[in-house]
């Protein structure tokens, strides 16, 4: 497009006091040769507002350079049609008159810096083009059970039309198997009937929902708006195209066989699910004589909250047992029931429900560990406790041991496959760090035909949630969303619920898709990544590196883009040694232009220049919140934001070095099991990355100290000063950039 630049600077909000706008105006219209260039007092105001708006209609202004206040805030006032307007924002509010001393030097070096910056980029930006295709927008529903269930008739309440696939011949789920729920309605002190066959009946007499039972899914290919499932049913197969999928697959009960320490094998030692299955046969019974239990104990954390079997606590146990333990009291008020527990976790209302059964006389509950369970003579059961509440071991004697069991996600039962990256055989020593790797389960539950794996990644525990701190539901599969007991431990209520959730999170995929726009967290941008692929040299690294799938590849290992997959990160720009890979506002000529942009001060002026390239998500809204705190720091930093810290391509250091910047200092989100990426690999994969920059440092006969990677929480924004106060000592200490003025 022909570009016609209009600079927008406000002078409100502090800007005016601390900067010299004047003065940073003839940077746009001097340097840049801005044919339009105004300042106000209020620019996000209906006056100042309505002036661009003005001079977009009457004056043909295209491209909009906005120096105001963060970019994250008043982006209605500052919206326009983006097929015709190009829009990039300058921080002059928090980034620098909020965190500079006023009428400095530095400080009015600083805003003139980040104009150029953003002229620079405005330079190159071009206004985007949504990806458009044929949008199928049904919902796939994968499982049976109250989340798929649920999950079905609210998509279809919503007048989507649905298929659902239930591997088993009726549909139900786990539900089916039980006596009866926990509380669902206040006061929450009564158990419940499930309605669970009701439930499957109204699914299927829906004229929206297409129900494939003792089926499974064969293949799943495609891309959000456009999966081409192949369902087996009945020993015939038949594809059907969705928009997106819920997967509802559920969980089983970790395997007790492996649980001989607690007594598993014996006759009398049994299961919540088997004292379900008997209490809905109508008689809970001893399995060794089919007598009536006089006594029963129940052992809490079977297996759950152990290093050596499953580490996480499965939520729903200790409510199963105290439910449990009421089926027994109201078949015979003269037995006796023992919960041993490590903790008690009765989340919600369902506090209510457990003080109730704690005024039972009959039950008595201690904290310990049991130590072994041991037959008797008469295929009784004795049970020794270590570590009770009374402060001594104690021995329980039982006609009936129940072991609570804990919950596997669906997804985590299978062989785990080996996603090998072309990182691996080019490593050359043990010294290396590891590339980023996915644990991929073959589950049988999706087989994708994606070139990263068959299922969705898992996390730490095997379960396949994305983003736990701010994308519940969003897979690193887009358009593919588990809900239920395989997302995470949960009672059916919780289930139902989740099921709604993840239904309107598959619907939001479809229209958004529609669209073409992204979904979660860049959600609306219209941009996707170009590919210019007769410079590809097959090397797989855009395959590889993209966390969420979004790259196909064909025998020749040339990438095979999916736009409607990808969620705009940008980490296959970053991964490209070719840098083939743009987006129409975000490049690495873009970006690379925005750092030679800066004006570099000579060695005797004594002003060094950091960089510091950080990350949208985490780091640029910490760096917001320590403008609005008036933190001060180093004026000598000049920030660019990128989408993710996984954007970084190493030419931008190799141009930050050759400009004369001093130090590189890039920040990202913390990533780990505790914390999460916004795009779960990107900061991992820029430490990765920068690990292996030595060869850069090396050819341009530098020092490794002028380039720092961190990680930040966004609420840890007060660090900030101190960060880059040290990073500039350490600057100091190593010296000038020795290409500074060249």
């Amino acid at each position: 497009m022909d570009k016609k630049v209009g600079v927008y600077i406000c002078s409100g909000c502090g800007i005016g006091d601390a900067i010299d706008v004047e003065q940073l105006a003839k940077v746009a219209t001097s340097e840049g040769s801005v044919p339009v260039c105004k300042n106000h007092p209020y620019l996000c105001g209906t006056e100042g507002a309505e002036t661009i708006r003005q001079d977009i209609a009457r004056e043909g202004v295209n491209t909009v350079v906005i120096a105001a206040c963060s970019r994250r805030a008043k982006t209605e006032a500052f919206s326009y049609d983006p097929a015709q307007v190009v829009v990039d924002r300058v921080n002059l509010r928090e980034h620098v008159a909020w965190c500079q001393p006023p009428k400095e030097e530095d400080t009015q070096m600083m805003a003139e810096d980040y104009l150029r910056m953003s002229l620079a980029k405005a330079a190159k930006m071009e206004p985007p083009e949504p990806y458009q295709d044929e949008i199928n927008k049904g919902i796939l529903v994968v499982g049976g059970g109250i989340t798929g269930l649920t999950a079905a008739m609210e998509a279809a309440a919503a007048g989507y039309d649905v298929v659902l696939v239930e591997k088993e011949a009726e549909l139900g789920g786990y539900l089916k198997k039980v006596f009866k729920t926990l509380p669902k309605r206040p006061p929450y002190l009564e158990m419940e009937d499930s309605n669970i066959g009701a439930l499957a009946q109204e699914v299927e007499g829906n004229p929206k929902i297409k129900v494939f039972k003792g089926a499974q899914v064969e293949s799943t290919a495609g891309a959000p708006g456009m999966f081409d499932v192949t369902i087996q049913s009945n020993g015939s197969s038949e594809t059907v195209r969705v928009g997106a999928i819920v997967e509802a697959a559920g969980f089983q009960r970790y395997d007790a066989s492996k649980l001989g320490h607690l007594g598993y094998g014996s006759a009398n030692v049994v299961t919540h699910l088997e004292v379900e299955e008997m209490a809905k046969a109508g008689k809970i019974v001893r399995p060794s004589d089919n007598g009536p239990p006089r006594s029963v104990a129940f052992i809490q954390c079977a297996g759950s909250r152990d290093p050596d079997h499953l580490p996480y606590c499965s939520a729903v146990c200790c409510m199963t047992s105290l439910k449990q333990a009421k089926y027994i009291r109201e078949a015979d008020s003269e037995a006796k029931v023992y919960i041993i527990y490590k903790d008690i976790r009765t989340p919600g209302q369902n506090e209510n429900y457990y003080k109730q059964v704690q005024q039972d006389e009959g039950i008595f509950l201690t904290k310990g560990e049991v130590a072994s369970v041991q037959e008797d003579g008469d295929k009784g059961l004795r049970i020794e406790v270590d570590n009770s509440l009374l402060g001594e071991k104690i021995e329980i004697k039982a006609d009936l041991v129940v072991l609570a069991t804990g919950m596997v996600p669906a997804t985590a039962i299978g062989e785990e496959i080996e996603v090998k990256s072309e990182e691996d055989d080019k490593k050359k020593s043990e010294d290396e760090p590891e590339p980023p790797t996915d644990r991929i389960i073959k589950s049988n539950v999706l087989n994708l035909t994606y070139r990263q794996g068959p299922e969705l990644p898992g996390l730490k525990y095997g379960f396949p949630d994305s983003h736990y701190v701010c994308f519940p539901y969003e897979s690193r599969r887009t358009g593919i969303y588990p809900a239920g007991c395989v997302r995470q431990p949960m009672d059916g209520m919780m289930a139902a619920d989740d099921a709604a959730g993840a239904a309107l999170k598959a619907i939001q995929c479809v229209e958004m898709a529609s669209r073409g726009e992204a979904v979660h967290p860049r959600a609306g941008d219209i941009t996707y990544p170009d590919l210019f692929l007769q410079r590809c040299t097959q090397c797989k690294r855009c395959t590889e590196e993209c966390p969420f799938g979004a790259y196909d590849e064909d025998e020749k290992g040339t990438p095979l883009p999916n736009p409607t997959r990808c969620r705009r990160c940008g980490i296959c720009m970053g991964s490209c040694p070719e840098r083939i890979i743009s987006f129409k506002d975000f490049s690495v000529d873009i970006v690379g232009s925005m750092v030679k942009a800066i004006e570099v001060p000579e060695e005797d002026e004594e002003k060094p220049r950091v960089v510091c390239f950080i990350c949208e998500n985490d780091a640029y809204p910490a760096l917001d919140l320590a403008g609005i705190n008036h933190l001060q720091y180093s004026p000598y930093v000049r920030f660019i934001p990128l989408r993710c810290l996984g954007d970084i391509n190493l030419v931008w250091i190799a141009d930050s070095l050759s400009k004369g910047i001093d130090g590189i200092f890039l920040i990202g989100c913390k990533y780990g099991d505790d914390y999460q990426c916004h795009f779960m690999k990107g900061s991992e994969l820029a430490n990765y990355r920068m690990g292996k920059i030595q060869e850069t440092l090396d050819r341009l006969v530098l020092e490794s100290e002028r380039i720092r990677v961190h990680q930040l929480a966004i609420n840890e924004y007060d660090q900030i000063p101190s960060l880059l106060g040290e990073f500039l000592e350490k600057i100091e200490e190593v010296g000038p950039n020795p290409y500074k003025g060249w």
